[in-house]
């Protein structure tokens, strides 16, 4: 049975949220978009010693949410004529086309073409270009697993494509699987491998520990720069 507890730690105008669980050593992440601060803990571990662990790292802390916070973020998108969206990195306009047949999606030079019949709504061509961003992550994925299958030794065994709020993958080593953020569609082409790479190194190691690490710089050795760049791209 999995037993977790969670509390809430007040440092300042800082808020950390904790939580006690079935694991062996103690986790500290920020997430965006707001700099939220989550520790993951032993059950056993003292509660003051946890406490000391987050102040000693709270240099480090202020520095993950600054750089959080302070990147940039775009716009909410409206669907409408001329408005900006971001594929593989480059950016199209969008050009909103009608028409009396099912809606599509297609890549121009310069242009994101979307068509639709007259009056959809705002909501129907958000989830028209949702799906869109989505194939194509599922058409470009499969050779990358294959491609690191070889190298790394490891069989993914499924992967899916989903919309997440703090994370750009993950993967569950004990059924081979691994999803991938629909926001990765945007990015450039390196950083969607880096991704794939990365979780696909967690059916090796699954902790974040100098094995992982090193497994990264065997796999990928230019991993940071495309994490570096993750990390400066507009966030949705």
């Amino acid at each position: 049975m999995n037993t977790s507890i969670t509390t809430t730690l007040h440092l300042g105008e800082l808020t950390v949220a904790i939580t006690y669980k079935g694991i062996k050593n103690v986790h500290l992440t920020v997430h965006p978009p707001q700099g939220e601060v989550r520790v993951s803990a032993p059950l056993t571990m003292n509660p003051d010693t946890v406490r000391v662990f987050i102040i000693s790292k709270l240099a480090w802390i202020r520095q993950q949410r600054r750089r959080i916070l302070a990147q940039e973020r775009e716009a909410p998108r409206e669907y409408v004529n001329r408005e900006s969206h971001l594929v593989w990195g480059q950016r199209y306009l969008l050009k909103v086309v009608e028409h009396q047949a099912p809606p599509k999606v297609n890549l121009a030079p310069k242009t994101l073409d979307l068509y639709v019949r007259p009056h959809t709504p705002q909501e129907k061509r958000h989830q028209v270009i949702s799906e869109w961003y989505r194939q194509q992550i599922k058409d470009v994925v499969p050779g990358l697993i294959a491609k690191y299958e070889t190298v790394m030794g490891v069989e993914v065994r499924e992967f899916g494509v989903k919309r997440m709020k703090t994370r750009w993958g993950t993967c569950n080593p004990r059924a081979q699987r691994i999803w991938l953020n629909l926001e990765l569609a945007k990015k450039p082409p390196a950083c969607l491998e880096y991704v794939v790479v990365h979780e696909m190194t967690h059916l090796l190691e699954p902790k974040h520990n100098d094995r992982f690490w090193g497994f990264i710089d065997s796999f990928y050795p230019q991993w940071q720069h495309y994490r570096d760049e993750l990390n400066r791209l507009p966030l949705g």
